[in-house]
């Protein structure tokens, strides 16, 4: 070897993830079906919810499997809350265990607006698509949803931040995710699918909320968001 030849060595970094602030008129997009792409929410701080209303705007291709739409893990239950797409096309929800399944027309590859809410006290479940309301259902009545969990996009949790499965990973777009501790009006809903109500939910809010992104997961600007 000519000894005035240099040696380079090259070393490559694989960050796991970073940190950062506000999703305002940003989408998340989940390339392929992985066990190691996700994003954690840092949601406002509750001891405990008795009721709830959990919006976001999602499109996906994957119609062979089940897969998250948004996991909340807690130390004593890994799905303290947990919002599940079946291959069926049916909706689940999850706390602590399933409470209901309302069939809805399946996720595609068009983006669409859906909310989910919850009320224990009826342990009455709604859940809305573009604006439209499914029927009632009831579930979970006299549950808590506990706090100081972890929030997850993209992954379903099997401890608190981790234990992924690939074969329920979200693999497609997810934005404008917000979660309030109330039951919202039915007008509200109707002006939030319509890109018409401003205001972000008081525990998730995607126009600030603190997030840690782990894996490949890319961030994109949305250009159909209307505020």
């Amino acid at each position: 070897m000519n000894p005035f030849i240099p040696i380079v060595l090259w070393i490559c970094i694989s960050l796991p993830g970073y940190d950062s602030a506000g999703l305002k008129g940003k989408s998340l997009i989940f390339l392929t079906k992985t066990d190691k792409d996700y994003v954690k929410l840092n949601a406002a701080d509750f001891s405990s919810l008795t009721a709830f209303t959990v919006c976001f705007r999602a499109a996906s291709e994957e119609s062979s499997r089940d897969y998250s739409l948004l996991s909340y893990a807690t130390g004593a239950n890994n799905n303290e809350l947990l919002i599940w797409q079946k291959k069926t096309g049916q909706l689940t929800l999850y706390l602590k265990s399933p409470v209901v399944d309302i069939s809805l027309p399946k996720i595609d590859g068009l983006l669409r607006h859906v909310c989910v809410n919850w009320e224990s006290q009826t342990g009455v479940v709604t859940a809305w698509v573009n604006g439209r309301r499914s029927l009632q259902k009831v579930g979970g009545k006299g549950l808590t949803v506990k706090g100081s969990g972890v929030f997850i996009l993209g992954q379903e949790q099997d401890k608190p931040g981790g234990r992924f499965d690939i074969n329920q990973s979200f693999v497609g777009e997810i934005t404008d995710v917000n979660m309030w501790d109330h039951v919202l009006k039915s007008t509200d809903i109707e002006l939030l699918s319509q890109g018409c109500f401003s205001t972000g939910g008081n525990i998730i809010d995607w126009s600030t909320i603190g997030f840690t992104s782990g894996g490949n997961v890319k961030i994109e600007d949305n250009n159909d968001c209307k505020f």
